[in-house]
């Protein structure tokens, strides 16, 4: 990895790094894995993943933690930043036969220092219910493999219920699951309850109830994450064909809609207030979404290879008071349906006055992390500038990068002429360019367009000129492209489709074709960010990263489960 020149230095791990909150540092003695310390060689084998939950016993010391490392899966009491991990004593350990454990959730609502509910999703399709307290196993569901095949690609509990959680595979299918019915002793027969543009949902048939309520099917590919809103209303999901769709979880509308920059996306988050949401895939990019005005408000350019978490950090999500500003109508309309429900957290109560009209308007700075297989740990700060662009900017601002807001190069204008005049050339001018709608595509590079890629070739020319970072990035980008084309892994949903239901009929359009509508915005035409930091921190994938109050959690492929604790918290 460390080519020329880059000696030592570029391979080493970071143990600590400096934001503007202070020093997190790496807590060598806080550190969990399977007992004997061993790097697991992780050859072809599922991530590992990392689920807390908190049973609120009287010792103070009430965090949980499950972890999965190849065919075995752990259970420990979680010290953090307070005292050294003891690996002698797993409260529980399972080690599993013909299949892997790939996913897991704890129920938060029941979990007492008892008895806690823990889902298991596993590589041959099951999912099973233990309490790893109790060293229960209650229940296995999908037992036969009746209901689903492919492996388990991501299992919650649905928010605020003590007995429904939702299954997601790589057939791109999810499931609803009660966890007081059975399974049935036979295939399930559905009947269809509603269907939409790359959406279907249909019902179980059967005279008695029985599982999966739902099921869902979901875009084109693998699904590969999705994760409720802060209020439980709303189901945000990635799928293996490029697409980020949004829906109404109970009415089972479908919201919004958002295309990767290229390739498959890998993982999904909401910020703490449901007002955004953040990807990221194999585009190596993480990309901001507005649910309020379903449109791409920024991407972020920092990772190497692809992203594989995204977390957003509540506790350094910081709220000023600032001078009266106005703000679009929009975001006070959509204030209840953020917040109907009620939270005790505080950045959540503090952000939604950040929407009320009553109080002064507050300046917000959102915090989020992503993890990668380039092994690096980057931060990134989503500010004001970038969420409200027509405004003056209250202060100045770091770590954000408008695109063209450098000189503008040489040439610039002629790869994409519809944009005459709309490049952005000042670096104090805060107003990014209009997004393009579909009938400002740049008409002669659409018409031109003999070759497939000539489009795509357009925006990274004139992307690689505007960026110089970028271009290593973008012609592996175009390279795989066509490999991807030749993989068919890409599907399109067009947006004026005269197919009932596109995922019967499995259309196949050219991604150019996305390209350059709000769908997926060309590169120049949304801000980059830059992250705050960027670190090496693993030898393996990075296939963790959770915010915790006085530290942040990261796990690598080899099985290692890091701590770091926040600034002044060691």
């Amino acid at each position: 990895m460390a080519a020329e020149g880059g000696g030592k230095e570029m391979n080493e791990i970071k143990t600590q790094f400096t934001t503007r909150e202070g020093l997190y540092k790496l807590l060598s003695h806080s550190e969990y894995s399977r007992p004997n310390r061993v790097p697991f060689n992780s050859q072809g084998s599922n991530p590992v993943r990392v689920s807390f939950v908190n049973v609120n016993d009287q010792s103070g010391n009430g965090d949980r933690l499950c972890f999965n490392v190849g065919r075995e899966l752990y259970f420990y009491i979680y010290k953090g930043v307070r005292k050294a991990a003891d690996l002698s004593k797993p409260i529980d350990k399972r080690i599993y036969k013909g299949t892997q454990p790939t996913c897991h959730d704890f129920n938060h609502l029941t979990a007492t220092a008892e008895s806690v509910s823990l889902l298991v999703g596993f590589s041959a399709g099951q999912v099973q219910l233990i309490d790893p307290i109790k060293k229960e196993t209650s229940k296995l569901f999908n037992e036969e493999r009746l209901i689903d095949k492919s492996r388990v690609t991501c299992v919650k509990w649905v928010p605020g219920s003590e007995s429904l959680f939702l299954v997601a595979h790589s057939s791109g299918n999810m499931y609803l699951y009660n966890v007081e019915h059975t399974c049935g002793t036979t295939a399930p027969h559905y009947q269809l309850l509603k269907q939409g543009e790359s959406f279907a949902v249909h019902t179980c048939k059967s005279k008695s109830t029985r599982n999966p309520l739902l099921k869902w099917t979901v875009g084109e590919g693998a699904l590969n994450e999705f994760a409720f809103s802060p209020d439980g209303k709303f189901l945000a999901c990635v799928s293996q064909d490029g697409f980020l769709r949004v829906f109404n979880f109970d009415s089972v509308e479908l919201h919004g809609t958002m295309k990767s920059y290229f390739g498959g996306l890998l993982c999904v988050c909401w910020s703490p207030d449901g007002k955004y949401i953040v990807t990221g895939g194999e585009d190596d990019l993480v990309t901001v979404w507005s649910f309020v005005d379903c449109r791409v408000i920024a991407r972020g350019h920092g990772h190497k290879s692809w992203v594989s978490v995204v977390a957003f950090d509540p506790y350094t999500t910081s709220v000023e008071e600032s001078d009266p500003m106005e703000f679009s109508g929009s975001d006070e309309d959509f204030q209840d349906l953020h917040f109907g429900r009620d939270r005790a957290n505080s950045t959540q109560s503090r952000l939604s006055k950040r929407n009320s009209t009553d109080s002064r308007p507050v300046s917000v700075t959102y915090r989020f992390g992503s993890v990668g297989q380039d092994t690096q740990l980057c931060l990134w700060d989503l500010t004001e500038d970038i969420l409200f662009p027509h405004q003056p900017l209250s202060r100045a601002r770091t770590h954000t990068n408008v695109m063209n807001a450098t000189s503008p190069p040489a040439g610039s204008g002629g790869t994409n002429p519809g944009s005459n005049g709309n490049s952005i050339t000042t670096p104090g001018n805060s107003v990014p360019p209009p997004l393009p709608r579909s009938n400002s595509l740049p008409h002669s590079a659409v018409s031109n367009a003999g070759s497939k890629s000539s489009v795509m070739d357009g925006a990274i020319a004139s992307g690689v000129s505007k960026f110089a970072t970028l271009s290593l990035h973008d012609r592996k980008e175009r390279h795989h492209e066509k490999d991807h084309k030749r993989n068919h892994s890409m599907g399109h949903i067009s947006s004026k489709s005269s197919d009932k239901l596109n995922l019967v009929t499995k259309t196949k359009t050219d991604p150019a074709k996305t390209l350059g509508t709000p769908l997926c915005p060309r590169m120049e035409d949304v801000p980059l960010l830059e992250p705050l930091i960027c670190k090496k921190i693993a030898h393996e994938r990075l296939t963790v990263l959770i915010f915790l109050e006085d530290c942040i959690v990261t796990a690598c492929q080899e099985g290692f489960i890091c701590t770091w604790a926040r600034p002044g918290k060691v």
